[in-house]
């Protein structure tokens, strides 16, 4: 709305002639008068500043002309429409009237190294400068760093791309796009996937893609690499591989191994190693044409170490070298023909070889089973059965290996028997008990034996023989093949019941059994009697010819208990029905025994009766209870029983009675008989004590001057004796201490002369040693110097002034200091006598 318009530098605005309609631009600095016809649209606006490395993007902008804007006839700034142009760092700029800033101003990307722009074409256009290249709509190219991307209009940033560090022992997987041509030259199809392995920074380009990085596999001595072709191609080694075909690679190769993309790693293989106390079987082993030989096996020993080619498995893994000790066998089958030792060998045989040895079955055989030596005593053994033949036999008594054509056979036994051989029950001292033991499972194939108790026999039956033998204990019994025990099954319980007791020997006795019968008297009165019968069977003389047949006998009853219960208790029960009850309730042990054992001629009762069957005796019977089964016979034995009871108790209650009183009357006299004693005695007692208080009296009148006296005379007594003893005491006490001090003298004394000699001792060795050693010392030092030198020393002070004096060419010479006098009376002797040697001053 103001007239006047001030514009600073830098800025512009636009204003509109409304006379015109356009729009023109005025920049500052400036003052703008603006008239009537004309209208300020926009400003005053901040011209456009790009600092430097900075740009932005004007949409729809002016058409320029060596650096003029173009203007139209009608004064109006010529535009591009639909158009944009990206503008670097210049001098301030306004924005003509229909120009925008599509883009503000921005800081130039910088790009680092290793490091891209993925760049996308929008439109055909020619990059600027002189190499510049046709780009066509959609073409894609990377610009690397170091560098600062400046737009373009047909331009857009479609990613950043960071270079991938290839490490050592690492490749780079990459893939195609599209077609194009990879950093080497060489030309890549669509889809198409290849290694990059230098080591380094890769940056891959716009029509590449990184799939992933690809570690090496470390090889060593003891790890190879099993590969197979994913397509027919040829390896960095230069081998044609076909599509599927499997290889090794090893250290030998190379130590580290990056797999091609046409490459498949099937698993790393570990070397196998056996020791010299080894070997293995390959399966499908590799020929020599690099095929697998399907169906072929190939022994390999130890010691070696070899890595298994593809295809190639070990059969049963790595095997020990089987050692044979002298118990020891393998048993052996050809499973191809061939020629062992000089024996021909057809698929199917079988052999054995024995140790002790080593021994690597070859791939022509397998073996069977290892067998050891089955050491066997008298008393055991084990079934062995021809696959051949089909024939059982017992082996015992010998340590025994199974050849080729044994095995060993499991005897089967009927349940019932089974469970008596396992359960562990003393068949004599268990005999009463019902209660299983614990049990134990048998080995089937080991020969049968049972032990057959002292007194007792048992018996075994052959089937194939069709014969049975009986043994009597105590002795082992060992089944052979076709035999079987004879199971008895006897009564128990009480009364008896059949199939209560199964046993696999027969007790011979003497031993007893208990029965319960019911019988009945002539008057109808029902007993319940319970009798213990004593039994043992008649054992046959081994000596007689008839020992076979009566040892059968035994045998030749199934239960013989139930069957002497039962005739026993038929023969009671007619002997008692023939008797009222009182008769048999007087005489029932002999009516019984009569009935068991029966008359002789004299119309005696027999000891014995006998079964001829299987010849068992019994030899007693016990009654141990009677008692009716009818209620009404019960309630009237009951009430006479109750009033024999009641006569007995009442007799011995008034002979109890009688008794009584008559002790009690004697206990009365004895009690009056003591009293008047006791009377006597007090009578005499206190006629002593009148006499005593007499006594007392008389006594006590005289004695009280007697006892002064008297204690007075003591008293001086005791004083004299104490003094007397004290005197003694210190007569002693003076005598010891005066001995005690005179041993103390002694011993000091003693002490002194120990010591001063001891002291004179030493001193006197002291010296003889230092005496010694300076003898010693002088004599070393002697021998050191030497005599000669010794001379030499003492004669030197002479030697040399004589020498001097020699030297200066005199015969004598005199040195005084002036103030000693000298006599020289004698002078003249020593100068003209015969020379002396110098004395020393």
């Amino acid at each position: 709305d103001d007239t006047v318009i001030r514009i600073p530098p830098h800025f512009y605005i636009h204003v509109l002639d409304l006379k015109t309609n356009v729009t023109k631009t005025i920049i500052g600095p400036e003052t703008f008068v603006r008239q009537d016809n004309e209208k300020v649209v926009e400003g005053p606006t901040k011209m456009i500043i790009i600092p430097p490395n900075h740009y932005c993007v004007v949409a729809n902008p002016v058409v320029s002309k060596e650096g003029e804007v173009q203007f139209d006839k009608y004064g109006q700034a010529r535009l591009l429409h639909a158009d944009q142009e990206v503008r670097l760092c210049q001098d301030p700029f306004p924005l003509y009237p229909g120009e925008s800033l599509d883009v503000k101003v921005t800081k130039l990307r910088a790009v680092p190294t290793n490091t891209a722009l993925r760049l996308r074409a929008i439109a055909d256009f020619m990059e600027d400068g002189d190499n510049g290249q046709q780009r066509f709509a959609h073409d894609e190219w990377l610009f690397t760093g170091p560098g600062t991307y400046i737009p373009h209009k047909f331009v857009e940033v479609v990613e950043t791309i960071r270079a991938s560090i290839i490490k050592p022992n690492e490749a780079l997987r990459l893939r195609a796009l599209k077609a194009c041509k990879d950093q080497e030259g060489h030309e890549r199809v669509c889809g198409e996937e290849w290694l990059v392995c230098k080591t380094g920074a890769y940056l891959p380009g716009a029509y590449e893609q990184v799939v992933g990085t690809i570690s090496a596999y470390i090889l060593t001595e003891n790890i190879a690499l099993h590969l197979e072709a994913l397509q027919s191609f040829k390896d960095r080694f230069g081998i044609d591989r076909k599509s599927g075909e499997q290889w090794l690679v090893t250290i030998k190769e190379s130590e580290a191994f990056i797999p091609d993309v046409n490459e498949s790693v099937v698993e790393v293989v570990n070397i196998t190693t056996l020791t010299n106390r080894q070997y293995c079987i390959v399966v499908d082993p590799l020929g020599e044409d690099g095929k697998n030989q399907l169906g072929q096996r190939k022994l390999v020993k130890g010691e070696k170490s070899f890595f298994l080619q593809p295809g190639e498995k070990l059969e049963s893994g790595i095997q020990d070298v089987h050692i044979l000790l002298e118990d020891e066998a393998l048993i052996l089958k050809a499973v191809l023909a061939f020629k062992d030792k000089g024996v021909d060998r057809q698929p199917g045989n079988m052999w054995m070889i024995r140790g002790p040895c080593e021994f690597i079955p070859t791939v022509e055989m397998e073996i069977i089973d290892r067998r050891k030596a089955i050491p066997l005593d008298e008393n055991e053994g084990v079934y062995v059965r021809n696959i051949k033949t089909g024939k059982v036999r017992a082996v015992s008594g010998q340590t025994y290996v199974l050849d080729q054509d044994e095995e060993l056979w499991d005897k089967q036994l009927p349940e019932q028997i089974e469970k008596l051989l396992s359960i562990e029950v003393d068949p004599l001292a268990d005999r009463n008990s019902r209660s299983h033991g614990s049990s134990k499972s048998r080995v089937k194939h080991k020969v049968v034996t049972y032990r057959v108790p002292h007194n007792a026999a048992a018996q075994v039956y052959d089937y194939k023989a069709k014969r049975a033998r009986v043994e009597f204990g105590p002795d082992l019994v060992m089944l052979a093949p076709d035999e079987h025990f004879t199971q008895l099954s006897l009564s128990g319980g009480k009364p008896k019941r059949p199939n209560c007791i199964r046993s696999l020997c027969l007790l011979l006795g003497p031993d007893f059994m208990t029965d319960i019968i019911t019988v009945e008297t002539s008057d109808h009165a029902r007993l319940a009697l319970q009798l213990s019968y004593n039994w043992h069977f008649e054992i046959p003389d081994p000596k007689t010819d008839t020992f076979k047949s009566d040892s059968a006998k035994l045998f030749s009853v199934p239960d013989f208990v139930g069957d002497a219960c039962k005739a026993l208790a038929s023969r009671i029960r007619g002997a008692v029905a023939a008797v009222p009850f009182d008769d048999f309730h007087r005489n029932s042990a002999r009516i019984i025994r009569s009935s068991v054992f029966g008359l002789d001629a004299n119309m005696k009762v027999r000891d014995s009766f006998k079964f001829a069957a299987n010849n068992l005796l019994i030899t007693n019977v016990d009654i141990q209870s009677v008692e009716p089964v009818d209620q009404r016979t019960r309630d009237s034995l009951q009430k006479s029983v109750q009033l024999a009871i009641e006569i007995t108790t009442n007799s011995q209650e008034a002979t109890a009675r009688h008794e009584a009183e008559r002790t009690e009357q004697e206990a009365k006299g004895r009690l009056e008989r003591q009293k008047i004693n006791d009377e006597a005695e007090a009578e005499k007692a206190r006629t002593e004590l009148l006499k005593l208080q007499a006594l007392s009296a008389a006594v006590e009148s005289t004695g009280q001057a007697k006892a002064e006296a008297q204690s007075r005379a003591e008293s001086q007594r005791i004083e004299g004796e104490a003094a007397v003893e004290q005197a003694q005491l210190n007569a002693d006490a003076q005598n010891i201490e005066a001995n005690a001090e005179l041993k103390r003298i002694n011993d000091a004394r003693t002490s002194e002369i120990t010591y001063i000699g001891s002291t004179n001792q030493l001193e006197i060795a002291k010296a003889k040693e230092m005496a010694d050693i300076e003898t010693n010392k002088f004599k070393d030092m002697v021998n050191a110097l030497g005599a000669e030198n010794i001379a030499r020393i003492a004669t030197s002070g002479h030697d040399n002034q004589l020498a001097m004096l020699r030297a200066l060419g005199l015969q004598s010479t005199l040195i005084t200091d002036g103030s000693t006098p000298l006599n020289l009376f004698n002078t003249a002797k020593g100068l003209v006598g015969a020379l002396k040697a110098p004395e020393s001053e």
